[in-house]
C-alpha cells in the first residue's frame, strides 16, 4: 500500500465538508429507540446549523437529546466503490436557537438553499438548531479514516493494528 499524503487528504476533506448541503441525523426517540432523519444544513466556522419544522418528529427528538450524530455522505452517483463511500460523521451537541436574530446564519441558508424558500420557511413554524461537533471521523476509502474536527486543524490518520485482531 502506498503512503497516505495527509495534506492532500486534508485538502480533499475540507473540499468535501464545504460541498455538503444536507445531513443525516441520528438521535433517540421518546422511547429511547434509534431514529434517523435528514435536513438541509449550513456550516459556519466549526458549527453546523439546521432549520426544521416544529411538527417534524426529529424536532422534538433533537430538542430532547444531549447528543445527535450527524452524517455527511457523498452522492451515490459519484461513488465508485460503495464499500468505501466518502463520509463524515460528527457526534454533536444540539441547541435550539429559535427563529429570531441569527441573520448571519439565515444569510448562509439563503445563499446555499435559496432566498425564496428561506423567506417562506421563516413565516412558518421552523426553528434554528446548532449542532456543535464534539468529535468526528472522516472515511474516504480502505485504510483512509481520520479523526477530525470541522476546520481540519485536527486531522489524524486512524491506524488499525491488524495483528491484534
Amino acid at each position: 500500500m502506498k503512503p497516505i499524503n495527509i495534506e492532500k487528504e486534508k485538502e480533499n476533506y475540507l473540499h468535501f465538508i464545504e460541498g455538503r448541503k444536507t445531513c443525516v441525523m441520528s438521535m433517540l426517540n421518546d422511547e429511547g429507540e434509534p431514529f434517523i432523519s435528514n435536513s438541509p444544513v449550513v456550516k459556519i466556522g466549526d458549527t453546523f446549523y439546521i432549520y426544521i419544522s416544529r411538527i417534524a418528529d426529529h424536532y422534538r427528538f433533537i430538542e430532547n437529546s444531549k447528543v445527535v450524530d450527524m452524517l455527511l455522505i457523498a452522492d451515490e452517483a459519484s461513488t465508485h466503490n460503495h464499500f468505501a463511500t466518502e463520509r463524515l460523521r460528527f457526534k454533536c451537541t444540539p441547541e435550539n436557537l429559535g427563529n429570531e436574530g441569527h441573520e448571519t446564519i439565515f444569510e448562509a441558508f439563503s445563499n446555499t438553499h435559496g432566498n425564496q424558500i428561506m423567506s417562506l420557511l421563516k413565516t412558518l413554524d421552523f426553528s434554528l438548531f446548532s449542532l456543535t461537533p464534539v468529535e468526528g471521523r472522516y472515511v474516504v476509502g480502505f485504510g483512509k479514516a481520520f479523526d477530525v474536527n470541522p476546520s481540519g486543524t485536527k486531522f489524524e490518520h486512524v491506524v488499525v493494528d491488524k495483528k491484534q485482531r
